[in-house]
């Protein structure tokens, strides 16, 4: 008797089946189907993000980007494949600005040396004609005409005409800064 009460009919378990795997979308357990969306989840998720570094990274290469064509390129990637791109972008968008910082800094430091202020400008047009090689032959040299003894005494080896035209700029600076004018007698009034 308690056997008779649990038989399904064969017509009624064909249809407790096929309303039972309905709900389920094709998959043969409920795990399957949770891991499934939760997949699919986690590839939404991380195609978003992919593109919107994908589209940071474009910007600092100057080049155009469209989020429908790189989602449709990576729509089908799955998740542990687009992280790998994330990691990617990541350090590429980090080693441009890294990039871009140090080629700024470059152009900063190089137009603060290459230039001097317009107080020394005039005195080496004075001096040498704005000539940083200038050797006159009598004991002045470089571009702000320097004696040996000076330009040791502001940090400088060798012979100032042979420096750099930042360097004697840097020194003059620090020259100007520590005496003023009175180095340069003539061309500093």
């Amino acid at each position: 008797m308690g056997a008779a009460t649990l038989a399904v009919p064969a017509s009624a378990s064909g249809a407790a089946q096929s309303d039972f795997q309905a709900p389920l979308g094709g998959h043969l357990t409920i795990e399957s189907q949770m891991r499934e969306a939760h997949t699919e989840l986690a590839q939404e998720r991380l195609t978003r993000k992919a593109w919107r570094l994908a589209r940071r990274l474009a910007e600092h290469e100057d080049r155009g980007f469209s989020p429908v064509k790189y989602r449709r390129r990576v729509a089908d990637d799955p998740p542990a494949t687009i992280a790998r791109r994330i990691r990617s972008l990541r350090s590429d968008i980090k080693r441009r600005e890294r990039q871009e910082r140090r080629r700024k800094a470059r152009g900063a430091r190089a137009q603060r040396d290459a230039t001097a202020s317009p107080a020394l400008e005039a005195i080496a047009a004075c001096e040498s004609g704005g000539n940083p090689g200038t050797n006159t032959g009598n004991g002045f040299y470089g571009k702000y005409q320097f004696t040996l003894q000076t330009w040791a005494s502001v940090g400088g080896s060798g012979n100032p005409a042979a420096a750099s035209e930042a360097e004697q700029n840097q020194r003059a600076a620090l020259l100007y800064a520590r005496e003023g004018a009175s180095p340069w007698p003539v061309c500093g009034r």
